[in-house]
């Protein structure tokens, strides 16, 4: 999730676990620790698909963050020693905050490598976007109660408290949601033919009303767009080539091994210019995709593997005017695709 929203759910946490004990200090340090793990972006890790697949990896390990925690705390006793007789709570604040955000990024289409080191697949929920604000003002507004209230008021604790109980019950709408459009998924590319496929049902930029479809077989992928609001279940797909020839004398290169595995085959290949590009499918919709990367070129003709670069896609606020009319409007679909 945004750097936002992972300061307000750690705040909200440390609040609800210790706030009433350590006062605003709960806060500030749920607030801490809850962007902690995202620091991993500012470090180096020697070229575009390592830096884009190994984070939320070791950083988001749920076991690597335990054994950070008493680190942590020691470091905040520094800080506030007078607060000794409350290691514990310091304790339970710290790793609570650390594992909501982990599993809050669990729901995103990303991919958090929560067990890491043991198991290493992504955990990719995907029911909620990146940036939602019907699960953040709730946070925002319980926090803001909470610091705003006298330490020993109960009003802001229980605002706090309303709030994550309204962003909680916001994520498990979502994830019904998705449940329901699953099932709408499968009927509608059965209709169709389409078969012998992968699916993936992803939320739409800032909202959990309408979703987005992707289908990968071996030659193409399909996307259609399905609103709860919608009075039927008919969805239109459309089909784009993925290309895979371009990346087959490339098989054996780690980038493309790399981005194969970490998108779980939801990818495509292309060319710009004489660059092969690899393009995550996952995050972003035709032909808007936020992640691609270079991954060999094309030369006599033969292609060979490159340095790894990652290729800035286009980006139209206008989508985001559609994305808003289509929720409402089923004739709208054909817009978001052409």
């Amino acid at each position: 999730m945004d750097s936002i929203t992972q300061i307000a759910l750690g705040a909200a946490v440390g609040e609800a676990v210790a706030g009433r004990q350590l006062g605003r200090r709960a806060l500030l340090w749920g607030a801490v620790c809850g962007t902690m793990p995202d620091l991993d972006v500012f470090i180096p890790l020697g070229d575009a698909v390592r830096d884009f697949t190994y984070h939320r990896s070791a950083s988001h390990s749920l076991f690597v963050l335990a054994a950070l925690t008493p680190i942590v705390v020691w470091l905040i006793l520094k800080f506030h020693p007078a607060t000794a007789e409350q290691r514990r709570r310091w304790f339970a604040l710290v790793y609570l905050v650390f594992a909501t955000h982990v599993l809050l990024d669990s729901f995103t289409v990303y991919g958090t490598q929560i067990f890491w080191p043991v198991i290493t697949t992504p955990m990719t929920w995907s029911t909620i976007f990146i940036i939602d604000p019907l699960y953040t003002l709730p946070l925002l507004a319980g926090i803001t109660a909470a610091i705003i209230s006298a330490r020993r008021s109960s009003w802001g604790h229980i605002a706090n408290t309303i709030g994550l109980v309204l962003s909680t019950g916001y994520l498990m709408w979502t994830l019904a949601a998705k449940l329901h459009v699953e099932q709408i998924a499968h009927n509608a590319l059965q209709q169709q033919n389409i078969t012998g496929i992968q699916i993936l049902t992803t939320p739409a930029p800032f909202n959990s009303l309408l979703w987005r479809i992707l289908a990968v077989d071996d030659s193409h992928y399909y996307e259609g767009f399905y609103s709860v609001l919608d009075d039927n279940s008919m969805v239109s797909f459309e089909q784009y080539p993925r290309n895979i020839e371009l990346i087959e004398p490339l098989r054996d290169s780690w980038p493309v091994q790399r981005l194969r595995w970490f998108t779980k085959n939801f990818f495509a290949a292309g060319l710009v210019a004489e660059n092969i590009v690899i393009t995550d499918l996952r995050m972003g919709f035709e032909p808007e995709y936020v992640f691609r990367f270079k991954v060999g070129e094309i030369a006599n003709p033969h292609a060979h593997p490159a340095p790894v670069e990652r290729i800035s896609g286009i980006r139209s606020f206008e989508r985001l005017r559609l994305v808003w009319q289509r929720i409402w409007n089923p004739q709208a679909a054909l817009q978001l695709t052409h």
